[in-house]
């Protein structure tokens, strides 16, 4: 007779015991591991919040350095101006210096340098007597009716191109008239709008030596700057500019036209800096050379007629004369 199988359960009690303890080992070990979460939370938040206090912290010293740093900037940059203006300033100094320089040097005709006055102290004295006595003239005395009693002259030329077409004649003028002066203290050669022949000269004396003279002839031929055929630019400007409470100076103007707008305002105008003494002197004395406008023989333009009218009248004002040329003068 078989024996009858015995029947085995799977879930048995210990079965289960077994999956309940090993549940229950899980869930105290997850218990367990929550425990210092919040712990760990909090102290990362505290760490984060140092962290971010520190780079605030360093955030507002690099700000306060940048400001720092931007002010250096500014300060070295209006600094790099200033030193860009002195340079240019030192610069325009030194082309001076180095015009000056170079009128010194033996060869060249501006420039007389007597090297036996640099010797001798009384000889110098001597000849600076001498030379002084061609100044000793009477105060009315003139030639040809025109005062020469200044030690100092300029002449303001009218270099437009319509003077340029007679530019020997004026040449040979300018000559006549440094000739009434034997010997001047200073020259000045400008053109009718302030332009210097000579421009490391610009503003200061001339020295008046043969060669100087001479080196005014030669560079006469080839001088041609812009003109806009108004005198009174350059007779203002001269007398602003050298004018001097211990000098007796003479303008002299050489030209053919007055395109100015109104005579008038140029009259006042050099009224107002031209002043008169208590003996009714002007500071600086202004003659005139008026020259033909062309040699065709025709009819005579208005500019010509306005340059005329308001150098004689500047002229009578200004203890000065004025000499209107012809084409039987050339």
């Amino acid at each position: 007779m078989r024996q009858r199988r015995r029947d085995v359960e799977v879930f048995s009690l210990s079965f289960l015991d077994c999956i309940c303890c090993g549940f229950g080992a899980i869930i105290l070990l997850l218990v367990l591991s929550k425990i210092y979460e919040p712990v760990i939370m909090e102290k990362t938040e505290d760490d984060l919040q140092q962290l971010i206090a520190k780079l605030q912290e360093e955030l507002f010293e690099l700000r306060g350095e940048t400001t720092v740093v931007t002010r250096a900037l500014s300060a070295v940059q209006l600094e790099t101006s200033e030193t860009k203006m002195t340079l240019a300033q030192l610069k325009k100094e030194l082309e001076i210096v180095q015009g000056q320089y170079d009128l010194l040097q033996e060869d060249n005709p501006l420039m007389d340098v007597d090297e036996g006055e640099l010797r001798s102290a009384r000889q110098r004295l001597t000849e600076e007597m001498e030379r002084l006595q061609v100044y000793n003239r009477a105060p009315d005395e003139a030639i040809g009716g025109i005062p020469v009693d200044s030690e100092y002259v300029i002449f303001v030329i009218d270099t437009s191109g319509s003077m340029q077409s007679k530019w020997s004649w004026v040449e040979q003028k300018l000559g006549e008239v440094l000739d009434v002066y034997p010997r001047v203290k200073g020259l000045q050669i400008m053109n009718d709008n302030g332009r210097f022949m000579f421009q490391q000269y610009g503003g200061v004396w001339i020295d008046d030596t043969p060669q100087v003279r001479q080196s005014i002839k030669n560079n006469f031929r080839q001088w041609a700057p812009f003109s806009d055929s108004d005198p009174s630019d350059g007779i203002i400007y001269a007398i602003k500019t050298f004018w001097a409470p211990d000098k007796k100076i003479s303008v002299y103007v050489l030209g053919d036209e007055f395109q100015g707008s109104s005579m008038e305002t140029v009259v006042r105008g050099i009224d107002g800096i031209n002043l008169e003494d208590d003996q009714g002197n002007r500071r600086v004395r202004i003659h005139a050379v008026g020259f033909p406008y062309s040699f065709d023989g025709g009819s005579i333009p208005t500019s010509s007629i306005r340059f005329a009218g308001l150098m004689r009248v500047l002229c009578e004002r200004n203890g000065g004369t004025f000499v209107a040329l012809t084409e039987r003068d050339h």
